[in-house]
């Protein structure tokens, strides 16, 4: 029996050096790599994930630019699966991130470096950048405010909107991992490449939705979060105040819309609306309103909704209706 113990031992350690050989990541520096080419039946191919919020920029880009894209849906563990680390993505995007757009075989990395590249690439298709000098600065400002950088977020969420939203999208992770399979979030344990990521996700799985309320440190990053994002939005209400038109750069939509727009999107999966949109932030509620008016947000956003987030959003309203100790923890400030 010992022998054979011994035996189950050896091959679980040979096939994980082999998964491990075939499975090597490492960060991505952004823009077009032009020394790689992978295979596409079309000029853009689009790798994303439906609920990932730089993929929802992209596609977004991508309809308001009327580029036609070859569609990969990519699985990251929030939405059923590790897809995003295996072998075959990984050769794609050793980094494990998405969303990966390829531009006639060639792979460009990172969201914010993919809607410029798509916009200064797209024919005929209606600008997204402004030719005002001083108007693309402003654009270019709140692009990067739009962003998610970094491998920890945390770090800038007083920097970016971008890196803000992780903490506020706790909760959301919480209830969709809840209907993920234990044995899954373990893939991410032996093969991602930032393994705090599956601890995370493992922690969020063993404690519940309903746990999130009590566990000190998670609240804090969602405090801290919540009061990040409502700095940045006074900073998008004066500017819409200032700007000529109802978009940030004035009367044309541009890529700072673009990646603005994936940001109330987010805030709205995770219930947020209701503490950012209020009556002294009026700019604000019309912009959300405008936002959601345009094709792509359907085409690009709505489109492509996941039952796993419709469910976790449903969750999080319910449980803030019955626990009003889960719902004041997600507004009162938490000191440990």
């Amino acid at each position: 029996m010992s022998e054979i113990i011994v035996m189950l031992l050896i091959g679980l350690i040979a096939w994980y050096l082999w998964e491990k050989s075939h499975r090597k990541t490492h960060a991505m520096l952004g823009g077009i790599d032009e020394n790689r080419t992978f295979p596409h039946t079309k000029t853009w191919t689009l790798y994303h994930n439906e609920f990932s919020l730089c993929s929802k920029k992209t596609r977004v880009c991508l309809e308001e630019l009327g580029i036609d894209y070859e569609s990969h849906l990519i699985d990251l563990i929030e939405t059923g699966a590790y897809e995003n680390i295996s072998r075959r993505f990984l050769e794609v995007n050793p980094s494990g991130l998405v969303p990966v757009l390829l531009h006639e075989g060639h792979p460009i990395y990172e969201s914010h470096q993919q809607i410029s590249y798509a916009a200064a690439h797209s024919g005929d298709a209606p600008l997204l950048v402004p030719e005002d000098v001083d108007a693309k600065q402003t654009m270019d400002y709140w692009v990067h405010k739009s962003s998610l950088i970094g491998d920890d977020p945390f770090v800038a969420m007083r920097e970016t909107a971008g890196n803000a939203v992780p903490g506020l999208t706790l909760p959301i992770f919480a209830g969709m991992i809840a209907h993920i399979p234990v044995y899954r979030i373990f893939e991410g344990l032996l093969f991602h490449r930032i393994k705090q990521r599956a601890m995370f996700f493992l922690l969020l799985k063993l404690r519940g939705l309903a746990k999130v309320a009590k566990m000190k440190p998670l609240l804090k990053l969602i405090n801290q979060s919540r009061d990040a994002m409502s700095t940045h939005m006074d900073e998008l209400e004066f500017r819409l105040a200032q700007s000529e038109g109802k978009w940030i750069v004035g009367s044309q939509f541009t890529l700072a819309d673009v990646g603005m727009m994936a940001i109330f999107d987010r805030l709205r999966e995770g219930d947020w609306l209701d503490l950012f949109l209020t009556d002294e932030r009026p700019n604000i509620c019309s912009y959300w309103r405008e936002l959601q008016l345009r094709p792509s947000y359907q085409n690009g956003v709505t489109n492509f909704s996941h039952p796993l987030v419709a469910r976790a959003t449903k969750e999080i309203q319910a449980l803030k209706l019955s626990n009003p100790a889960f719902r004041s923890a997600l507004l009162d400030d938490v000191t440990l």
